[in-house]
Protein backbone atom coordinates (compact mmCIF):
# COMPACT_ATOMS: atom_id res chain seq x y z
CA UNK A 1 0.00 0.00 0.00
CA UNK A 2 1.32 3.34 -0.97
CA UNK A 3 -0.72 5.62 0.97
CA UNK A 4 -0.58 6.64 4.76
CA UNK A 5 -4.10 5.71 5.50
CA UNK A 6 -7.25 4.03 3.46
CA UNK A 7 -10.29 3.21 4.43
CA UNK A 8 -13.23 1.63 2.57
CA UNK A 9 -16.07 -0.55 2.87
CA UNK A 10 -17.29 -4.29 2.47
CA UNK A 11 -20.71 -4.98 1.20
CA UNK A 12 -22.42 -8.12 -0.27
CA UNK A 13 -20.90 -7.32 -4.44
CA UNK A 14 -17.46 -6.89 -2.73
CA UNK A 15 -17.89 -9.67 -0.49
CA UNK A 16 -18.68 -11.92 -3.46
CA UNK A 17 -15.88 -10.57 -5.57
CA UNK A 18 -13.44 -11.30 -2.94
CA UNK A 19 -15.02 -14.69 -2.40
CA UNK A 20 -14.30 -15.54 -6.25
CA UNK A 21 -10.80 -14.15 -6.03
CA UNK A 22 -7.72 -16.31 -5.53
CA UNK A 23 -7.52 -15.17 -2.02
CA UNK A 24 -4.47 -16.63 -0.89
CA UNK A 25 -3.20 -16.45 2.58
CA UNK A 26 -0.70 -13.33 2.62
CA UNK A 27 1.12 -10.42 4.63
CA UNK A 28 0.65 -6.64 4.86
CA UNK A 29 3.50 -3.97 5.01
CA UNK A 30 0.33 -1.68 6.44
CA UNK A 31 -1.97 -2.32 9.80
CA UNK A 32 -5.50 -3.59 9.33
CA UNK A 33 -8.43 -3.01 11.49
CA UNK A 34 -11.86 -4.60 10.03
CA UNK A 35 -15.06 -3.05 11.89
CA UNK A 36 -17.56 -6.00 11.31
CA UNK A 37 -21.33 -4.42 11.42
CA UNK A 38 -23.28 -7.06 10.01
CA UNK A 39 -22.10 -9.97 8.35
CA UNK A 40 -19.96 -13.08 9.00
CA UNK A 41 -16.17 -12.93 9.30
CA UNK A 42 -13.93 -16.47 8.37
CA UNK A 43 -10.24 -15.31 9.67
CA UNK A 44 -7.00 -17.62 9.06
CA UNK A 45 -4.91 -16.06 11.21
CA UNK A 46 -2.11 -17.12 13.99
CA UNK A 47 -2.41 -20.45 12.43
CA UNK A 48 -5.92 -21.03 13.03
CA UNK A 49 -9.24 -20.63 11.07
CA UNK A 50 -12.57 -19.20 13.11
CA UNK A 51 -15.14 -17.73 11.61
CA UNK A 52 -17.17 -14.58 13.53
CA UNK A 53 -20.42 -12.91 13.37
CA UNK A 54 -21.08 -9.07 13.67
CA UNK A 55 -20.37 -7.32 15.63
CA UNK A 56 -16.84 -7.82 15.65
CA UNK A 57 -13.38 -6.42 15.24
CA UNK A 58 -10.41 -7.54 14.14
CA UNK A 59 -6.94 -6.09 13.88
CA UNK A 60 -3.94 -7.51 11.77
CA UNK A 61 -0.80 -6.37 12.12
CA UNK A 62 1.73 -6.03 9.34
CA UNK A 63 3.49 -9.02 8.69
CA UNK A 64 1.19 -11.57 9.91
CA UNK A 65 0.23 -14.67 7.84
CA UNK A 66 -3.90 -14.42 7.13
CA UNK A 67 -6.72 -14.58 4.50
CA UNK A 68 -10.30 -13.28 5.60
CA UNK A 69 -13.28 -14.42 3.31
CA UNK A 70 -16.37 -11.70 4.14
CA UNK A 71 -19.75 -13.91 4.20
CA UNK A 72 -23.22 -12.08 3.85
CA UNK A 73 -25.26 -13.27 7.12
CA UNK A 74 -29.26 -13.00 7.03
CA UNK A 75 -28.60 -11.55 3.33
CA UNK A 76 -26.74 -8.42 5.03
CA UNK A 77 -22.77 -7.69 5.25
CA UNK A 78 -21.26 -4.42 6.06
CA UNK A 79 -17.75 -4.42 6.89
CA UNK A 80 -15.90 -1.01 7.50
CA UNK A 81 -11.70 -1.66 6.67
CA UNK A 82 -8.89 0.71 8.03
CA UNK A 83 -5.54 0.35 6.28
CA UNK A 84 -2.67 2.77 7.84
CA UNK A 85 0.83 2.76 7.70
CA UNK A 86 2.74 2.51 11.22
CA UNK A 87 4.16 5.72 11.57
CA UNK A 88 0.55 7.13 11.31
CA UNK A 89 0.08 6.45 14.25
CA UNK A 90 3.56 5.48 15.96
CA UNK A 91 2.59 6.33 19.59
CA UNK A 92 0.11 3.35 19.60
CA UNK A 93 0.98 1.05 17.26
CA UNK A 94 3.18 -1.23 19.17
CA UNK A 95 0.93 -0.97 22.38
CA UNK A 96 -1.89 -2.59 19.01
CA UNK A 97 0.75 -5.23 18.79
CA UNK A 98 0.73 -6.18 22.78
CA UNK A 99 -3.42 -5.53 22.96
CA UNK A 100 -3.95 -8.08 20.20
CA UNK A 101 -1.28 -11.04 20.37
CA UNK A 102 -3.15 -14.01 19.69
CA UNK A 103 -6.29 -12.42 20.03
CA UNK A 104 -6.79 -10.96 16.67
CA UNK A 105 -10.92 -10.83 16.44
CA UNK A 106 -12.79 -9.44 19.70
CA UNK A 107 -16.69 -10.30 19.33
CA UNK A 108 -18.73 -7.37 21.27
CA UNK A 109 -22.26 -7.51 22.13
CA UNK A 110 -23.11 -4.01 22.34
CA UNK A 111 -24.57 -2.63 19.59
CA UNK A 112 -23.67 0.83 21.24
CA UNK A 113 -20.35 0.81 20.83
CA UNK A 114 -20.47 -0.21 17.10
CA UNK A 115 -23.39 2.76 16.04
CA UNK A 116 -20.17 5.29 17.40
CA UNK A 117 -17.77 3.16 15.86
CA UNK A 118 -19.89 3.39 12.70
CA UNK A 119 -19.97 7.25 12.71
CA UNK A 120 -16.10 7.73 13.37
CA UNK A 121 -15.80 5.76 10.07
CA UNK A 122 -17.78 7.74 7.94
CA UNK A 123 -16.25 10.83 9.37
CA UNK A 124 -12.85 9.60 8.77
CA UNK A 125 -14.18 8.58 5.02
CA UNK A 126 -16.01 11.58 4.47
CA UNK A 127 -12.25 13.30 5.05
CA UNK A 128 -10.32 10.79 2.98
CA UNK A 129 -12.97 12.85 0.05
CA UNK A 130 -11.91 16.21 0.77
CA UNK A 131 -9.75 18.22 -1.62
CA UNK A 132 -7.11 18.65 1.10
CA UNK A 133 -7.14 15.91 3.17
CA UNK A 134 -6.36 17.11 6.62
CA UNK A 135 -4.68 13.94 8.28
CA UNK A 136 -4.40 15.38 11.62
CA UNK A 137 -8.26 15.02 11.66
CA UNK A 138 -7.68 11.35 10.66
CA UNK A 139 -5.72 10.46 13.07
CA UNK A 140 -7.30 11.46 16.07
CA UNK A 141 -10.29 10.01 15.04
CA UNK A 142 -8.12 6.63 14.15
CA UNK A 143 -7.07 6.83 17.59
CA UNK A 144 -10.47 7.66 19.51
CA UNK A 145 -11.89 4.46 17.22
CA UNK A 146 -8.56 2.32 19.68
CA UNK A 147 -9.63 4.07 22.47
CA UNK A 148 -13.25 2.83 22.07
CA UNK A 149 -12.22 -0.30 21.33
CA UNK A 150 -10.39 -0.94 24.35
CA UNK A 151 -12.77 0.96 26.77
CA UNK A 152 -15.25 -1.72 25.55
CA UNK A 153 -13.02 -4.81 25.72
CA UNK A 154 -12.41 -3.76 29.76
CA UNK A 155 -15.63 -3.58 29.97
CA UNK A 156 -16.64 -6.66 28.39
CA UNK A 157 -13.87 -8.44 30.00
CA UNK A 158 -12.82 -7.20 33.35
CA UNK A 159 -10.88 -10.31 33.91
CA UNK A 160 -8.27 -10.29 31.41
CA UNK A 161 -5.67 -8.27 32.72
CA UNK A 162 -5.69 -10.92 35.30
CA UNK A 163 -5.66 -14.12 32.79
CA UNK A 164 -2.82 -12.75 31.02
CA UNK A 165 0.20 -15.05 30.83
CA UNK A 166 3.64 -13.86 32.26
CA UNK A 167 5.15 -13.62 28.87
CA UNK A 168 2.63 -11.57 27.69
CA UNK A 169 2.73 -9.14 31.14
CA UNK A 170 6.33 -8.72 30.40
CA UNK A 171 6.32 -7.87 26.26
CA UNK A 172 3.55 -5.03 27.50
CA UNK A 173 6.03 -4.03 30.14
CA UNK A 174 8.63 -3.92 27.99
CA UNK A 175 6.61 -2.04 25.52
CA UNK A 176 6.20 0.64 28.14
CA UNK A 177 9.44 0.84 29.07
CA UNK A 178 10.74 1.18 24.95
CA UNK A 179 7.55 4.30 24.45
CA UNK A 180 9.80 5.93 27.36
CA UNK A 181 13.49 5.71 26.47
CA UNK A 182 13.25 4.71 22.55
CA UNK A 183 14.68 8.32 22.06
CA UNK A 184 17.73 7.26 24.47
CA UNK A 185 21.10 5.35 22.82
CA UNK A 186 20.12 2.04 25.24
CA UNK A 187 20.68 -1.56 24.85
CA UNK A 188 18.51 -4.67 25.10
CA UNK A 189 20.92 -4.85 28.95
CA UNK A 190 19.45 -1.53 29.52
CA UNK A 191 15.61 -3.17 28.94
CA UNK A 192 16.60 -6.42 31.16
CA UNK A 193 17.76 -4.45 33.76
CA UNK A 194 14.81 -2.31 34.02
CA UNK A 195 12.26 -5.93 34.17
CA UNK A 196 14.79 -7.58 36.53
CA UNK A 197 15.45 -10.19 34.13
CA UNK A 198 18.03 -11.56 31.74
CA UNK A 199 18.31 -10.23 28.26
CA UNK A 200 18.82 -13.61 26.96
CA UNK A 201 15.59 -13.87 28.62
CA UNK A 202 13.48 -10.91 27.35
CA UNK A 203 15.10 -12.16 23.68
CA UNK A 204 13.34 -15.28 23.77
CA UNK A 205 10.01 -13.49 24.79
CA UNK A 206 10.07 -10.71 22.14
CA UNK A 207 10.81 -13.84 19.35
CA UNK A 208 7.93 -15.57 20.65
CA UNK A 209 4.91 -13.42 19.97
CA UNK A 210 6.62 -10.41 17.49
CA UNK A 211 9.35 -13.00 15.73
CA UNK A 212 11.68 -9.84 15.99
CA UNK A 213 14.39 -9.76 18.97
CA UNK A 214 14.92 -6.93 21.44
CA UNK A 215 17.85 -5.02 19.59
CA UNK A 216 15.44 -5.44 16.05
CA UNK A 217 12.11 -4.16 18.42
CA UNK A 218 14.15 -0.72 19.37
CA UNK A 219 15.34 -0.49 15.79
CA UNK A 220 11.79 -0.87 14.62
CA UNK A 221 10.28 1.61 17.26
CA UNK A 222 12.85 4.27 16.60
CA UNK A 223 12.24 3.94 12.68
CA UNK A 224 8.56 4.59 13.37
CA UNK A 225 8.99 7.84 15.02
CA UNK A 226 11.99 8.71 12.54
CA UNK A 227 9.07 8.37 9.46
CA UNK A 228 6.88 10.13 11.79
CA UNK A 229 9.19 13.09 12.34
CA UNK A 230 10.21 13.59 8.41
CA UNK A 231 6.73 13.18 7.57
CA UNK A 232 5.19 16.21 10.18
CA UNK A 233 8.30 18.44 10.76
CA UNK A 234 10.64 20.37 8.87
CA UNK A 235 13.65 19.03 11.04
CA UNK A 236 16.81 18.21 9.34
CA UNK A 237 18.08 14.69 9.14
CA UNK A 238 20.49 15.42 11.34
CA UNK A 239 18.95 16.73 14.14
CA UNK A 240 16.06 13.77 13.96
CA UNK A 241 18.70 11.13 13.66
CA UNK A 242 20.29 12.42 17.00
CA UNK A 243 16.67 13.35 18.60
CA UNK A 244 16.57 9.14 18.03
CA UNK A 245 20.22 8.51 20.15
CA UNK A 246 22.16 8.67 16.31
CA UNK A 247 24.98 10.37 17.13
CA UNK A 248 26.31 10.44 13.56
CA UNK A 249 24.05 11.53 10.03
CA UNK A 250 25.91 8.42 8.24
CA UNK A 251 25.08 5.68 10.64
CA UNK A 252 21.46 6.94 11.43
CA UNK A 253 21.01 7.15 7.25
CA UNK A 254 22.36 3.40 6.94
CA UNK A 255 20.09 2.04 9.55
CA UNK A 256 17.22 3.59 8.13
CA UNK A 257 18.35 3.05 4.33
CA UNK A 258 18.64 -0.87 5.70
CA UNK A 259 14.99 -1.17 7.24
CA UNK A 260 12.73 1.11 5.11
CA UNK A 261 14.76 0.72 1.64
CA UNK A 262 15.45 3.78 1.17
CA UNK A 263 16.96 7.24 2.58
CA UNK A 264 15.15 9.27 5.38
CA UNK A 265 15.65 12.04 2.54
CA UNK A 266 14.41 9.62 -0.16
CA UNK A 267 11.06 8.62 1.96
CA UNK A 268 10.24 12.37 2.90
CA UNK A 269 10.39 13.25 -0.91
CA UNK A 270 7.94 10.34 -1.56
CA UNK A 271 5.54 10.99 1.51
CA UNK A 272 5.52 14.17 0.27
CA UNK A 273 4.07 13.25 -3.29
CA UNK A 274 1.50 11.11 -1.42
CA UNK A 275 0.56 13.60 0.26
CA UNK A 276 0.22 16.37 -2.30
CA UNK A 277 -1.25 14.56 -4.82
Amino acid sequence: MNELFKIYKIDADEAQRIQQSKNEIHQHDFEELIIGVAGRLEHFIDFKTKTYTASFISFVTQGKNHRVKPLLNNNRIEFWVIRFKSEFIPETTFQLYAHFHENATLSFASPYCFDRLTILCQLMQQETLQTAIDYGVIKQLLSTIFTMIESERKRQFPDAQQQLKNQGTTFKNFLSILEENYRRPEGVNFYAEKLFMSARNLNLICQSILQQSVSEIIETRKLIEAKNLLLTTNKTISEIGFELGYQEKAYFTNVFKKKAGMTPSEFRNEIQKLISE
